[in-house]
């Protein structure tokens, strides 16, 4: 019997390379495909080689289809698209052109990109995207002071909001330099927890807050302070009070009025608040302030532009010649101060630099008429409140804060 010669297989960690030779004719396959209703695939096609990007744009592959005939099932392939469709991937995009995207987007869609991906979540946390952030009247659950404010963030705006527990995981110092918790409701404790870990405050406005002299003594570690509103706070003793004014040397705007002061606070404040101040609310202090306390306050603060010492109703005719000793005084609030008789405002005539003179409830309609008549170079009674440190002019819908544009903000009521 004659031997077949069998040709050995060589296992896969062999260096021996074969290669079979069909014995059939390749004209022959198109015919013999097409008499089983299948198309000849191209080869070159299924050979060829997608870009990465180019299936990024793609839609998911179809299924593999089946055609059955007789006893044969073969598998038909999908067609490859040979370019790619229109357009990049986002992958392809580098981190600084997806930033200057993310610079333009509101704070809820920043918060919907970053769920869309690993890559998206870093970069939306970029620290140039969070410097300015606006949750005004919002209801800020336990947590998010602490993940949002490490972000970086230079200018907070939270005025007439619910603020939880910040719950900070880090301890490291924050970067705000602007903030507004005016008629907030937070507790102290988590006040104190804010304000422990801000060192570079330039404007900082609490009023109406319920303070404590630990909180008084943390806004003391700010020497950069220039604005400053504590309008209607309470809490904190006239010590820690001292401390502070001692420490912010360098106040220009400071709002004191109708916070909860005895008289040993008047007394401090008006010793220790700081010579550079050129704009101060000292109002609403009815008994406490007497005329030796406006003596030493205007001995001390000679450059004052702007100051309000309303509802002082201590306050007698011979202080007007404590004002005409301050050589920049342009606005000055008087108003209700019932001892001032009407007549003897014409004195305040001789400052040459004084613009608008506010005294509502000390003189009536006929007087008031002959004072702006005397005095026309004046704007008398113009406006009930003075801004003096206070983040913004009055108006409620109004974004800004000390002229701040905050990007970041919440545009519809939704919890944070």
């Amino acid at each position: 019997m004659q031997r077949r010669h069998l040709q050995e297989i060589p296992d896969l960690g062999s260096n021996i390379t074969t290669s079979f030779t069909w014995a059939w004719d390749s004209s022959k396959t198109s015919e013999l495909l097409l008499g089983m209703g299948v198309s000849v695939l191209n080869d070159k096609l299924a050979n060829e080689n997608t870009p990465q990007e180019q299936l990024m744009c793609m839609s998911p592959p179809p299924k593999l289809q089946k055609v059955k005939d007789k006893e044969f099932v073969i598998a038909r392939r999908p067609r490859l698209l040979r370019e790619g469709a229109p357009g990049v991937s986002w992958d392809t995009l580098p981190d600084e052109l997806l930033l200057g995207i993310f610079s333009y987007l509101s704070l809820a869609d920043l918060r919907k990109v970053s769920q869309v991906c690993q890559r998206w979540q870093r970069l939306s946390m970029d620290d140039s995207l969070w410097k300015s952030v606006d949750l005004t009247g919002k209801n800020v659950l336990p947590g998010v002071i602490g993940q949002l404010l490490p972000l970086g963030v230079i200018a907070f705006r939270c005025p007439r909001s619910c603020i939880g527990n910040p719950l900070f995981k880090t301890s490291r110092l924050l970067h705000v330099q602007h903030m507004d918790l005016s008629s907030c409701m937070i507790q102290v404790g988590d006040l104190e927890s804010i304000l422990d870990r801000c060192q570079s405050l330039r404007n900082l406005s609490l009023e109406e807050l319920r303070l404590s002299s630990s909180i008084v003594r943390k806004i003391a570690q700010n020497p950069s302070l220039i604005r400053l509103n504590l309008s209607g706070c309470s809490g904190f003793s006239a010590e820690s009070l001292e401390t502070m004014l001692n420490s912010c040397s360098r106040l220009e705007e400071l709002n004191l009025a109708w916070c909860d002061f005895t008289v040993a606070h008047v007394r401090t404040a008006v010793s220790h608040i700081p010579s550079a101040v050129t704009q101060l609310n000292f109002s609403g202090y009815r008994q406490n302030l007497l005329m030796s306390d406006v003596k030493t306050l205007l001995e001390r603060c000679r450059n004052l532009v702007h100051l309000d010492l309303s509802d002082s109703v201590m306050l007698k005719p011979e202080c007007l010649q404590y004002f005409c000793h301050l050589a920049y005084l342009e606005h000055l609030s008087l108003s209700r101060c019932y001892q001032i008789p009407p007549a003897t405002l014409l004195e305040l005539g001789e400052i040459a630099t004084l613009k608008t003179l506010q005294v509502f409830g000390i003189v009536t309609a006929p007087s008031l008429q002959l004072l702006k008549a005397t005095l026309p170079h004046l704007k008398i009674n113009s406006s009930h409140f003075t801004t003096i440190a206070r983040p913004t002019t009055g108006y409620k819908k109004n974004p800004e804060m000390w002229g701040i544009q905050c990007r970041l903000n919440l545009r519809n009521p939704a919890v944070c």
